[in-house]
């Protein structure tokens, strides 16, 4: 009876607490809500990574437990979403259809209080940005084993659009189907990548049946959902979409594999804590054009962390290329170094100067 009272007193505190957090979380909705309509007066973003970066990292300064981190880091991103949501409700465009993986990190970085809505393609997603359609984008940019999204980096010459942000999701597959045992199932669907990264474990366990590509793992898990013998490859969280059984998790061949997504808006990021640039630059064609304009950054102490040549689709044999530098090429500090640049290449476009991207584990590639 003692320890039915002790219990019972423990579910009252706790009540009293979920009630004074309630009430907490209230009085930040209001402040939001003022917040949105100053911004709506002076035409401010309502996204700021720099901004929700510095709180969560204070936060977690501050946290001393028993609450992990990561739960914690994981309550702000929805107080955050909230929070946007309230000052005014953000589009956000991905390439779909719902349950891809680009659809995942969204959610997972934006938090579930944005509104998201799907495209066919990675050059829809881009246009509705471009055209205003949408105050964001995600798309992928590259994958830790299989490097660069080449689509994403040509669309950067086609559509006048900037990086906000970016968030590094870890890859981990699973396999979903309505069948009980392995033995039941015939065939299996997924996009190209994920048997690819999951050859090995197919190989070892469902030797000998019907591996089919399809368009996203989403697609697959659509057509799982609808048929016997079946199963498809992709994130746990399509299970719930699609009224499927996670069987087994974890299938990658390789674990510590990641995918990149930035956030893409139609105007520049604002200043702040901002860490890294990306920039599209062509040179001239002649002997050392490259070498000169990398000089620049290298005599200044500028860390670059990519370099990636693609194609000019209307110039035959000439190169556009793409480059982060860890840095904020767009601050005081940095004009002279700019200026340098800009003097040392043909053409140059900042993309964006943004934060380090968090890592989520629960999200994944495309």
């Amino acid at each position: 009876m003692n320890q039915e009272q002790s219990l019972q007193d423990i579910r009252e505190q706790i009540s009293d607490i979920d009630e004074s957090m309630l009430d907490l979380l209230n009085r930040r909705a209001v402040l939001s809500l003022k917040v949105g309509r100053i911004k709506s007066r002076s035409m401010d973003s309502v996204f700021k990574p720099f901004r929700e970066k510095e709180v969560m990292n204070g936060l977690a300064a501050k946290n001393k437990g028993p609450i992990p981190e990561e739960h914690l880091r994981a309550i702000y991103r929805e107080i955050f979403s909230s929070s946007r949501s309230l000052q005014q409700k953000q589009r956000v465009v991905y390439l779909g259809p719902e349950g891809t993986f680009s659809f995942f990190a969204g959610v997972e970085y934006l938090g579930q209080s944005a509104d998201f809505f799907s495209k066919n393609s990675l050059e829809d997603v881009f246009r509705a940005v471009d055209n205003r359609e949408a105050e964001l984008g995600i798309i992928p940019l590259e994958n830790s084993l299989q490097g660069s999204v080449g689509q994403s980096l040509d669309l950067f010459l086609k559509f006048e659009v900037f990086i906000h942000a970016e968030v590094f999701c870890r890859i981990s597959h699973a396999l979903l189907t309505q069948e009980k045992k392995l033995s039941d199932i015939k065939k299996v669907y997924s996009h190209p990548q994920a048997l690819q990264q999951c050859s090995v474990w197919l190989k070892t366990n469902l030797p000998g049946i019907a591996i089919i590509p399809d368009d996203s793992t989403a697609s697959a898990a659509r057509r799982a959902a609808g048929e016997k013998g079946t199963a498809a490859l992709g994130h746990k969280k399509l299970a719930g979409i699609f009224h499927l059984d996670v069987f087994e998790q974890g299938l990658e061949d390789v674990p510590d594999n990641w995918t990149r997504f930035l956030v893409i808006g139609s105007s520049p990021p604002e200043a702040g804590n901002r860490e890294k640039t990306s920039l599209l630059f062509t040179v001239m064609d002649k002997p050392g054009s490259l070498v000169t304009a990398l000089n620049v950054l290298s005599r200044k102490g500028i860390n670059m962390k990519k370099l990636e040549s693609r194609p000019m689709r209307l110039e035959k044999w000439r190169y556009v290329f793409f480059t982060d530098v860890e840095c904020d090429l767009t601050s005081e500090e940095y004009t002279d170094v700019l200026k340098e640049l800009r003097e040392s290449c043909h053409f140059l476009r900042i993309l964006g100067s943004y934060p380090h991207g968090p890592q989520i584990s629960e999200s994944v590639n495309r």
